[in-house]
Parts: C-alpha cells; structure tokens; sequence
C-alpha cells in the first residue's frame, strides 16, 4: 500500500471517529439538563417527607434528618449539572434559568420548610404569634434565596463580576448550614426545645448574608484552580476527611458554620485595616 492510500485510510479513519464523537456529545448534550431536573427531585422529596413529621408519633429526629441528608445529596447534582454542561460545551441560558429554578426549590423553600416545621414540633403547641414569627422569618430566607438566585442569573448574563467569589453568602453553602443544624441537633443528646425560637432567626440571618455585598471565596473553583498552592489544598482536604470521620456530624456543621462566618469575619478584618474604611 503506497503513502496516499494509506494517508486517505488515516484520514477517512479520523472523520469517522471525529463524527462518532460529535455523534456522542450531540446525544450527551441531555445529561447537564436531567442532572438539573434530579436536583429540583431531591427538593421537592425533601419537602414532602419533612411533612410527614405530622404523621409520626416517634423519631422524628431522623426524620428531619433524612430531610436534610437530601438536600446535602442534592448539592451532588448541583455540582454536577455544571460540571456536565461545561465538559460537553452545552451551557445556555435555558440552562441557567433550569438551574436557578431547581435551586430556588431544593436550596430555598426545602430549608425554610424543614425549618419551619422543626421549630414547630420542638415548640410543640404554638400560640399564634409563635406561629406568624415563624413563618415570617422562615419566609425572609426563602424571599432572600429568590433575590440571591435572580441577581445572580443577571449577573451571569451581563458576564460581570469575579467568578472566584460569590458576592453574598452562596444558597447551598445557607442550605447547608441548615442541613448539618438538623443532623448536628439529631446526635446531640439533650432536650433543645429552648433553642427553638432561636431557629427561624437563624434561618433568617443567612437570609440576609445571601442578599449581603459580603464576599465569600468559591471553593470549588479554589480547589479545581492549579493557580494556588496544591500542597495547601491537599493537607485542607485531609484535615476535614480527618474531622469528618471522627466527629462526624459535629464536623460538618462546624465546618459549614465557619464558611458561612467567613464573610462576616472577612468584612470585619478589612474594616480594622489601615485605611481599611475608605
């Protein structure tokens, strides 16, 4: 066989694996959309098995707590949805409103809803002030979760701002901080009733940092970076399997609760600066 047959079998050998390729992608270009949709699943089944607490007579700790170990599982397909779309160049806007739908419902009203009917059972009988407070301060972080996800889906189409970091505490690093409350309340073996009046302010309060100017650093991107020290990076990830293998849930919440300080704290650092008020 001369050197242009063999040039032409090359060639006719590569436009058949390029088309299989695109073929593939074309075909793969569903997953980033079905990944969305799991994660709107997994809020909405949230919502209703926290419900259920009302047709339980006994543990309803672990059924918060499977209420709140979804919303966690969800943050899988948050991160993945993402990931798929930028792998398989099938980013668009229709995409961007899916996403921030999808999070409205498992990073939003699933939280405030957990909240809210947590605070309930651990009340028990409510006096009807104790109910319209509740509410009230459940609702700022559902109306805060839609105010974060609207700007944020502007600002994604105007391309503006660092990507680096989220301007506002991010809606699941709050559902989070919700989440590992329950499972850190579940293991917590004393009587907490006390503290439930404190929850809807709580809920309330990471309302508010969402909706804040408060720069909080994206720590996916940070750890994906090759920019930063990977050495850094490692020994973070080994210290926090360590405390999250030994202290479990006490881990997690403490871990989440310093993220969602950081902001706060950060702000306060900048501010003691030298000139830091200017």
């Amino acid at each position: 066989m001369n050197n242009r047959a063999k040039n032409f079998l090359n060639r006719r050998k590569n436009y058949r694996a390029g088309t299989f390729a695109a073929r593939a992608k074309k075909r793969l270009r569903w997953l980033p959309n079905t990944l969305t949709l799991c994660n709107s699943w997994c809020g909405f089944a949230s919502i209703l098995w926290t419900l259920t607490v009302y047709e339980r007579l006994s543990n309803t700790y672990d059924v918060l707590a499977i209420s709140a170990l979804i919303i966690l599982g969800a943050m899988i397909f948050d991160v993945l949805d993402g990931f798929a779309a930028r792998m398989l160049n099938a980013t668009s806007m229709h995409g961007l409103q899916m996403d921030s739908l999808s999070d409205m419902v498992t990073f939003g009203v699933a939280p405030g809803v957990l909240m809210a009917v947590m605070t309930h059972w651990l009340q028990g009988v409510q006096t009807t002030g104790q109910v319209w407070w509740t509410y009230l301060l459940c609702s700022i972080y559902v109306g805060c979760t839609a105010l974060r996800l609207a700007t944020y889906n502007v600002k994604a189409m105007e391309q503006t701002g660092d990507s680096s970091t989220f301007h506002g505490l991010p809606s699941p690093g709050a559902a989070a901080a919700i989440a590992s409350l329950v499972l850190a309340m579940r293991v917590y073996d004393r009587d907490l009733s006390n503290l439930a009046a404190v929850l809807p302010i709580y809920a309330a309060c990471l309302g508010v940092l969402m909706v804040s100017p408060l720069p909080y650093k994206h720590l996916g991107k940070w750890l994906l970076s090759r920019r930063n020290n990977q050495t850094v990076k490692i020994i973070v990830l080994i210290i926090t399997i360590f405390l999250v293998g030994i202290f479990r849930e006490f881990a997690i919440f403490s871990i989440i609760t310093l993220y969602v300080l950081s902001g706060p704290v950060g702000a306060l650092y900048r501010l003691m600066l030298p000139g830091g008020n200017k």
